[in-house]
């Protein structure tokens, strides 16, 4: 048994049983498809056994099926590929399709802030799109929600949002961007629907790669003679600092350092020879 599916949205499908599936804009469809681009009743797949029968029931809405427009009817089987517009739907087998290798998820989510969706977690892949319409990745039916809100991308393990020229806007962190980085931590608003930002931290550990300026700077700063040290600084340590008292206090080279004896001896000697030099002028002037 097959299915008719929409090729960026695998949860929006119907299964191609007898009679047969309505395929429209309107709720009493068996595939509802909310885009402008298609008629309230677009088309209808009649179902034989094993036979697919495509009729388009708006011939004025432009339908191709593998490029080719289809203004009337025709043959449809496994593999085809059925365009209104930008929305794209293929006609698959599930069991071929569960074979395929899915999708791995990245480590970035979204987390609901409201206690309305009760905390749920949108896990996020390569490129997930936000809005009102059922294609989207992350569906969330709130009326001042653009169909296409805005678009969340993982590259290189960072996370990216851009607003798709929604009209209420999207918000980072309360400031309303029109593409931005998100990191972890961070709140991301659309409109009024507020969502938690889970995912891993920077990288410290990756290099982090300079501007031409900072390494200019960074060459001037080591290649800077240093100032030499003023010699009347403090010492640093006790032992430095008798260090240099006896550095200073030791004689210059070639001068004789003198010790308290020899001073004293000196000084004595001086002291006689003016005591007998007074005596000796004293006597002369009495004879």
């Amino acid at each position: 048994m097959l299915k008719l599916r929409a090729r960026h949205n695998k949860h929006q499908a119907v299964w191609l049983v007898e009679p047969g599936v309505k395929v429209g804009r309107s709720a009493k469809n068996d595939l509802i498809l909310d885009n402008p681009a298609v008629a309230s009743l677009q088309f209808v797949i009649g179902v034989r056994g094993d036979r697919l029968v495509l009729k388009n029931r708006a011939p004025d809405n432009p339908l191709t099926v593998n490029g080719e427009p289809v203004e009337d009817r025709c043959a449809i089987r496994e593999g085809d590929q059925i365009a209104l517009g930008d929305l794209e739907l293929e006609v698959i087998d599930p069991k071929k399709d569960l074979e395929q290798e899915m999708p791995v998820p990245s480590e970035w989510s979204l987390k609901a802030n409201s206690a309305v969706m009760g905390g749920r977690v949108f896990p996020l892949e390569d490129v997930t799109l936000v809005g009102r319409s059922k294609e989207c990745g992350i569906h969330l039916a709130a009326a001042h929600l653009s169909r296409r809100h805005a678009q969340l991308q993982v590259i290189d393990d960072l996370l990216y949002v851009k607003d798709l020229g929604s009209s209420n806007g999207t918000f980072l962190n309360g400031q309303k961007i029109t593409e931005s980085r998100v990191r972890r931590g961070d709140e991301l608003r659309f409109d009024t629907l507020s969502f938690g930002v889970l995912g891993p931290a920077d990288d410290l550990g990756k290099t982090t790669v300079r501007s031409t300026r900072e390494v200019s700077s960074a060459v001037a700063r080591q290649a800077a003679p240093r100032r030499p040290r003023p010699m009347d600084s403090e010492p640093r340590s006790p032992a430095a600092a008798n260090a240099r008292t006896r550095l200073e206090s030791a004689p210059a080279f070639g001068e004789t350092q003198v010790g308290p004896r020899y001073r004293g001896w000196v000084g004595g000697l001086v002291l006689i020879t003016l005591v007998a030099a007074v005596m000796g002028v004293w006597l002369f002037q009495g004879s």
